[in-house]
């Protein structure tokens, strides 16, 4: 009985032992590959120059080799001191011709990522949306087509995304404004039909450049009183509707845009800090209100082509840093006399 007990014991540890040198291996390599180091980012530097097709400049062609092994010292490439991998690729103004692969999204030291006023097309990999440290994306000035990737509604850290200058069409992802340190949103010139409900819901959103897409339908009225908004540019769209009776975002600096009906809202006079106020090209309709004298850091003015009547109040032209101004409509009164000594800039 206890010869029993010690095989049927001896046969348990074998079969343990036996267990596990099949299964520690395994786990000891999978946690190596979970890791990653230089040699990751350069496996993702080389795949992107692996997917440009054309280097007028030679800059990748020349240094981008597994012979300079210092990836560090390759041209664009910036890299931590602490971590010694890869925190900024700059390949601007390169005349780059190609796509950007999904093995971007292994550089997760990645702070900066710029390749502006090149030739690159190609969809937006949604593998970019894995480099969580990502602080700014700048791609202005390419060929990129296809859809935003609602998955880079997890980059938590992003404050700059400039997409301005390509062919970026459908709707812009409500996870774009789930980016609780988003500031600057720069998609200008693409192709883009609608603006989400959620635009309005980032107070953090300084600066929003959406002009020059096919945009349609109204603007959610809380994206005039976002509180730290300095400049909404929508002109050139498709929008419609009318601006909402109460504006107060105070620290707004640049208003413009067209395709809007209604009369503009005594509250504009709320918006003490703006330099720039266009209405050009609308169809908005009433007086010129007297509230816009309020607006003492105004510079430009451009009321034009509208269906406003009835007389110019005389006390905007007090504005004394004013140095253009626009008021082609069907205005009635006279313009101080000496109004051409103040304003050079007058239509």
């Amino acid at each position: 009985m206890a010869i029993t007990r010690f095989l049927s014991s001896t046969t348990l540890l074998l079969l343990l032992f036996q267990y596990c040198s099949i299964f520690i291996p395994i786990l000891t390599i999978g946690s190596v590959a979970a890791q990653t180091n230089i040699s990751t980012d350069q496996s993702a530097l080389l795949a992107f120059k692996s997917h440009i097709i054309s280097d007028p400049q030679n800059n990748l062609t020349a240094n981008w080799s597994t012979s300079n092994y210092d990836i560090c010292n390759w041209v664009g490439v910036s890299c931590g001191v602490r971590h010694h991998r890869v925190t900024a690729l700059n390949l601007s103004y390169m005349g780059l011709t190609g796509t950007i692969p999904p093995h971007l999204g292994n550089l997760s030291f990645l702070v900066e990522l710029e390749v502006r006023n090149n030739s690159l097309g190609g969809t937006l990999p949604p593998e970019l949306s894995h480099l969580r440290t990502l602080k700014l994306i700048s791609l202005r000035f390419n060929d990129f087509n296809g859809t935003i990737p609602s998955r880079f509604g997890s980059l938590s850290k992003l404050q700059t995304f400039d997409l301005y200058g390509n062919q970026i069409s459908g709707s812009i992802p409500n996870d774009i404004f789930n980016l609780s340190a988003l500031q600057v949103l720069n998609l200008r010139d693409n192709e883009l039909s609608e603006i989400p409900n959620l635009i309005g819901s980032k107070d953090e959103v300084e600066t929003l450049f959406l002009q020059v897409n096919a945009l349609k339908g109204p603007i959610p009225v809380a994206v005039f009183n976002m509180s730290f908004l300095t400049v909404l540019a929508l002109t050139q769209n498709n929008l419609s509707g009318s601006l909402p009776d109460n504006i107060y975002a105070s620290g707004i600096q640049l208003l413009d845009f067209n395709n809007f009906s209604g009369s503009i809202p005594r509250t504009i006079g709320n918006l003490t800090q703006l330099t720039q106020l266009g209405f050009a090209n609308t169809t908005l309709t009433g007086t010129v209100p007297y509230e816009l004298d309020d607006l003492q850091n105004l510079l430009y003015l451009s009321l034009n082509f509208n269906n406003l009547s009835g007389p110019i109040p005389s006390t905007i032209f007090n504005t004394s840093k004013l140095i253009g101004i626009s008021l082609v409509n069907q205005l009635s009164g006279s313009l101080p006399a000496d109004i051409g000594l103040g304003i050079p800039n007058i239509q």
